[in-house]
């Protein structure tokens, strides 16, 4: 497969790639890998130049974040597939074959990912990815084998490939023709959901994509930003509103865009007690924000993707359906 780039971005993750780089370098012949890094100030950097010399270096100056620290250093790259993958992934044996194979067998498959489990609780499904993102009626993620803070363990109730809404920049390989023909990752995203937008806008083009579940990877989670942190919190709520003002159809927006204040507005309250209030301020930061950057991201407005008409929180807080299979 010398027509793959495996790219990892690093930021600050020498734990990282002193435990996981082995393990992919292992398991992943034949193919170019290259750790493009995002500034770091710890000496990642110094330890990839003493211990791995067939490593490949890209040196930023700056973070610039998940999205922009992609871009950056994709268009430096020549390869037809690119395998994004965070540092924090543990591969297995054979986890780019399949992924390689589908998009060779099928040309009209833009990006696909594997199964992705939990490094620290190894019989679940880790919530970044799980078994394949999807998209419901207001913008909200959620995947097979994961809705909200439900996550499954993995039965194998989900070993079958399935076309899916979106792939996780967890782990995915993806045309290098598409990633380029739509723009790449939005680099005001930062972080976060930016691959569910790049996912959104390829499947305008009518593109397709897929979970192949005979690829699996352990993830850690929350490498460079954990759950608890309010920065993270700000991006996810901010991004997730962009998603809908560059992708929904206007008479969908209309409508969506008012329910899906609303309904931050309560989460941000839940965050607020079940976390910090930090969390709330963090919410209405992102709604500020969203409102500050309204009329630069419409101008990025597109041939939109029909939305699912499936409701994830009605789903899963009224119907009590917290499982993926029965929705």
């Amino acid at each position: 497969m010398n027509d793959v780039a495996v790219v990892i971005l690093n930021y600050n993750g020498k734990k990282y790639l002193e435990k996981f780089l082995p393990i992919l370098i292992n398991y992943t012949s034949g193919s170019r890998i290259v750790v493009a890094d995002n500034d770091s100030s710890d000496d990642s950097v110094a330890f990839l130049k003493e211990n791995f010399s067939s490593i490949e270096i890209l040196r930023f100056n700056e973070n610039y974040g998940f999205a922009g620290g992609y871009n950056k250093a994709l268009s430096q790259i020549d390869a037809k597939y690119f395998a994004i993958i965070n540092s924090d992934i543990e591969v297995t044996a054979n986890w780019l074959d399949p992924l390689y194979e589908y998009l060779e067998s099928n040309e009209d498959y833009t990006a696909v990912q594997g199964k992705i489990r939990s490094y620290h609780l190894r019989t679940h499904f880790e919530y970044a990815g799980a078994a394949g993102g999807f998209v419901d009626n207001l913008g909200y993620p959620y995947c097979r084998g994961r809705i909200f803070d439900t996550v499954e363990e993995d039965l194998g109730q989900y070993d079958s490939i399935i076309d899916v809404d979106w792939t996780t920049g967890a782990c995915m390989l993806i045309r290098s023709s598409a990633f380029n023909e739509v723009g790449g990752f939005d680099d005001h995203f930062f972080a976060h959901m930016e691959e569910i937008d790049l996912c959104w806008r390829m499947r305008s083009k009518g593109w397709k994509l897929a979970c192949i579940p005979s690829s699996l990877v352990y993830h850690v989670g929350g490498g460079t930003l954990n759950k608890t942190s309010p920065f993270k919190t700000y991006l996810n709520f901010r991004n997730g509103l962009f998603l809908l003002i560059k992708n929904l159809p206007l008479r969908q927006l209309i409508w969506k865009l008012p329910v899906r204040l609303i309904l931050d507005g309560l989460a941000a309250i839940k965050l607020a007690f079940e976390i910090s209030p930090n969390h709330l301020w963090a919410v209405l930061r992102a709604h500020v924000n969203f409102y500050l950057g309204f009329y630069r991201e419409i101008k990025k407005r597109h041939k939109p993707f029909v939305s699912s008409n499936r409701s994830i929180v009605i789903a899963y807080y009224l119907r009590r359906k917290s499982t993926f299979k029965a929705l």
